[in-house]
């Protein structure tokens, strides 16, 4: 069975809709938080995540 972790959206801490696993490598992806609507751009792998960008979108 493959280890899977939610990815926590880095600004409010809640989680997102988008799971990664173990072995996933993420460049440039654009992680949507639909709780605080913020996007940020992440690198991610091995579960550790880098976040390159920020920011709130308002409607």
């Amino acid at each position: 069975m493959d280890e899977y972790q939610w990815i926590k959206c880095p600004v409010c801490g809640e989680n997102t809709r988008v799971k990664l696993m173990a072995d996933t490598e993420l460049k440039h992806f654009p992680l949507f938080c639909r709780k605080c609507r913020t996007e940020c751009i992440i690198n991610a792998k091995q579960f550790k995540i880098e976040v390159i960008e920020k920011r709130k979108l308002d409607k």
